[in-house]
């Protein structure tokens, strides 16, 4: 089974991604990756945008900084990049952002079916499904919170610049608007919806429901 893994932090850069499918330590990294269980590369990678916010927050135990999260339900919409991957990958990506030793294919039945699930209590263990491209369900990880429920914390220039780098690789965006975004979403400004030439997704509705 494919599935799209949207990035909307520093995996956006195809280099970053590459140390979590293929293992090794990234450049300015703190950490060194295990990598996945079946290295091989995405399949192709698209630009999409969200509905919601994405905001920086916390400290990475990677780069110092806030690191980024984000919020299904916050006003504007969110840029991102969608990779082409196996459910086993997605797996093991969102392992490795839990912290955890990539073991088995997580069940994403749930989530494919309620649009979010809450794995644990951790800033990566809540998974999200809020749409599709072509055909294939898009999914991606965030916090359990929402924006407004935590205090903001200032990214590192050096993370910044991988999601810049990944945004540029993405093709949707150019330099100014990928800079102005960047802004917006450290200032906690919402980025107006249609302000992104990228490619739409079809928005998954979210039930309301509280996770098991």
């Amino acid at each position: 089974m494919y599935v799209w893994y949207v990035s909307y932090g520093s995996n956006m850069h195809a280099a970053r991604l590459r140390h979590y499918l293929a293992g090794g330590r990234p450049p300015g990294g703190a950490r060194t990756c295990p990598g996945c269980r079946d290295p091989r590369p995405p399949v192709r990678s698209a630009p999409v945008v969200l509905p919601g916010c994405m905001y920086f927050a916390l400290e990475s135990r990677n780069w110092t900084g806030g690191v980024a999260f984000y919020d299904p339900d916050g006003p504007g919409e969110v840029w991102g990049r969608a990779h082409l991957v196996t459910a086993g990958q997605f797996s093991d990506i969102a392992a490795q952002e839990m912290h955890r030793a990539p073991s088995a294919d997580l069940d994403l039945a749930a989530v494919l079916a309620r649009g979010r699930v809450q794995l644990g209590p951790g800033r990566y263990e809540t998974l999200v499904h809020p749409g599709s491209l072509d055909g294939l369900p898009l999914l991606t990880f965030t916090a359990p919170w929402s924006a407004d429920e935590v205090a903001h914390s200032r990214p590192t220039d050096t993370y910044l610049a991988h999601l810049a780098s990944g945004l540029r690789e993405a093709g949707g965006w150019d330099d100014e608007q990928i800079a102005g975004y960047l802004e917006k979403c450290r200032l906690g400004v919402p980025v107006r919806t249609g302000a992104s030439r990228a490619q739409a997704v079809t928005h998954a509705r979210f039930e309301r429901k509280e996770p098991h």
